[in-house]
């Protein structure tokens, strides 16, 4: 479980990091608004640890954002703003849960178990975006309910885009997923294959998107 800490005080953010080490969770640690926005770019998480205050912007602005481009990241906000006003405002925003300052360790462990519960069981074994569905559980996928057949590749990376939708993915990244033990097919242009294989069997070439310099990215319209 990867735990993403949004905290501008520094000690704060690494005493949090300590905490979640200790129970077994990895985490990265931003900073401030912006590192914030370039983690959630870069990297997928389970649960996203807010606090409202921060040195660069605004944490429920931030929160806004995440819930304009349909990320289903559970959020827990952290802050000193006891106003019941605040809170509204914050789960109206699109937060899971609220918690003041200061809180106990414990309580803090037991809203983030239940987040980690929640996202768990809101998992689906049908993925949708766009007009392009995929099925994990029957490994199945279809263009307007249309079936189209995929090599085994083929569907680990379009599963990997379509769970990560709007970021994008290094083609580092995505040979490691579909080569994990093989070095020198993942130094190959194998990837670029795949991408153009996905391409012509959805019939959607601007579906998968060529990110120059970096590597591609799916974009769910509006």
């Amino acid at each position: 479980m990867n735990i993403l800490i949004i905290e501008d005080n520094i000690e704060v953010a690494n005493q949090l990091s300590k905490l979640l080490k200790s129970e077994k969770y990895s985490s990265d640690i931003a900073y401030g608004y912006v590192q914030a926005k370039e983690f959630l770019d870069k990297n997928s998480y389970s649960v996203m640890l807010l606090d409202w205050n921060l040195g660069d912007g605004d944490g429920l602005e931030l929160l806004k954002e995440v819930r304009e481009l349909q990320m289903e990241l559970p959020v827990l906000m952290l802050s000193a703003n006891s106003e019941t006003c605040d809170k509204v405002a914050v789960l109206d925003a699109g937060a899971d849960d609220y918690l003041c300052k200061p809180y106990s360790n414990i309580e803090l462990l037991a809203r983030i178990r239940v987040l980690l519960r929640k996202g768990s069981k809101e998992k689906s074994s049908i993925i949708k975006v766009n007009d392009v569905t995929l099925d994990l559980t029957t490994r199945e996928v279809f263009v307007n309910e249309l079936s189209v057949k995929l090599t085994a590749a083929e569907f680990d990376l379009l599963e990997l885009f379509m769970q990560n939708q709007n970021i994008v993915l290094t083609r580092y990244q995505l040979s490691e997923h579909i080569n994990k033990d093989n070095y020198s097919i993942k130094h190959s242009n194998l990837v670029d294959v795949h991408i153009k294989n996905l391409r012509q069997k959805l019939g959607r070439k601007d579906f998968i998107q060529n990110v120059r310099g970096v590597g591609y990215k799916i974009n769910k319209s509006s």
